[in-house]
Parts: structure tokens; sequence; C-alpha cells
């Protein structure tokens, strides 16, 4: 799935001169955390969410800093930040280094977007201009709309087996020749060693995400869980 299946396309938008207070009552009124600046071409040049609105002088949570800390920051920092909580339009306090994405952006590389950057949502640009918004919940909502299909005819095992082998074998954290698979009429059967609870499951849903796969029964044993050898002259670790 991409930004395109589903961005919301009707975004609340205000432009650079929109007052800051106006800003405050759009987030509340729609429930929402943050809004795109546009300019009259529909171009992004920003964007003003609820952090650009943390501090400000109206209700004195702008930025304090002694005397000291003011001396060593420097003029344009605490210009920048006297901006913030004094501005009273759009362009103020808005943030204009935003990241974007387009409709064809994997839903995949969006979320790595918005863990690395610490985001909520990105924009979805079309030649520059806005064409919709992905937020975090936007992402969860199709990840909720997912069921699991019956596939239109059942694998036979050894193709049932060869997909999971090729899907553990694309895993670093995989340890194909260690643990043995075996699938018997769609229902795979783990077994072998794993050095955690962790590795155990996540074999278990790697198998559990072979399109096809009826069942898996796990009969793997984790090493670190074994209080006895598992064999003369061993010893689990």
């Amino acid at each position: 799935m991409n930004a395109g299946d589903v961005m919301i396309r009707e975004v609340v938008t205000v432009g650079p001169d929109t007052p800051v207070m106006h800003i405050a009552q759009l987030l509340l009124s729609h429930g929402i955390s943050g809004v795109p600046v546009v300019d009259d071409e529909g171009t992004l040049v920003g964007l003003v969410s609820e952090g650009d609105l943390l501090r400000r002088v109206e209700i004195g949570t702008e930025r304090r800093r002694g005397s000291w800390r003011a001396f060593f920051t420097g003029t344009a920092t605490l210009a920048e930040e006297y901006v913030r909580s004094h501005g009273t339009v759009a362009r103020d306090i808005m943030t204009r280094d935003v990241v974007s994405v387009s409709r064809t952006t994997p839903l995949g590389e969006i979320a790595d977007l918005m863990e690395q950057k610490h985001i909520k949502r990105v924009p979805v640009l079309e030649e520059g201009r806005l064409v919709g918004l992905v937020s975090r919940s936007n992402l969860l909502r199709a990840f909720a709309s997912q069921r699991a299909e019956p596939s239109a005819s059942a694998a036979d095992d050894s193709a049932l087996r060869e997909a999971l082998l090729a899907e553990l074998g694309r895993q670093v954290w995989s340890r194909r020749t260690e643990n043995t698979v075996v699938v018997t009429d769609g229902v795979v059967h783990l077994w072998g060693l794993v050095a955690t609870p962790e590795e155990m499951r996540a074999v278990e849903l790697a198998a559990q995400g072979v399109a096809g796969v009826k069942g898996v029964r796990n009969h793997m044993i984790v090493l670190s869980e074994e209080s006895f050898p598992l064999f003369p002259g061993s010893a689990a670790i």
C-alpha cells in the first residue's frame, strides 16, 4: 500500500498570514494536532503543530534562560525563540523544513520517516503542491482494516515450506540451519533451537505470514529457558 491509498484528501490548511489564535482554535475544533501552511498557489511552505504553540508568552510558557545561559546562546537562536513565543501569524511559528512524501511512497517508508524524524504526520505532495496528508492514525486504520483472506488455491506443502525458508533467509536474526521446518497438510511444524523467546515468536510470526498456511505448531526449544543439558556433555546457554 502507498500514501495515495490511505491519505486524507480533504486537508485542513492555513495560510502564512493566518493568526496564531485562529490556528489554535482550528486544531481544537477539528481534533487535529497539526496543519499544513500553503500559499495562494497551494504550494506547501510550512507546517504548524501543537509543539509550535507550546512556548507562548500569553500563558507564561516562553523559554526562559538565565543570564549566563543567554550569554552563551547565539543571538540568532534567542531572536528565533522570541519570534516563536511572540509571533502573531503562521509564518512566525511554522516549521519550514517539512518532511514530505509522494502518492506512490510505500507505507513502510512513511512509517520509517515518522519513527526516524519523531513526527506524527507527513504531507503528500504532487509537483510541490499539497494533495493529501498521512498521519499515524491513517497507518493504524490501514492496519486495522486488513483481514486474513483465504487463498484462492491452496499451495502445496513443498511450496509453503520454500516460501517460509525464503522469508527466514531474508531476516538477519534467523538461524535457518539450526531449525527444522516441516509442513503437513498446510500446517507448519517448527522444530529446533532458538536463543530467546523473542526469536521463537519471530519465527512463528514469519510462518503465520506465509499465504496459504493453515496453522502453526511450535515445538521449538528456547536455550535460555532450558535448565538441563539437552544431551550429555552439553550446556544450555
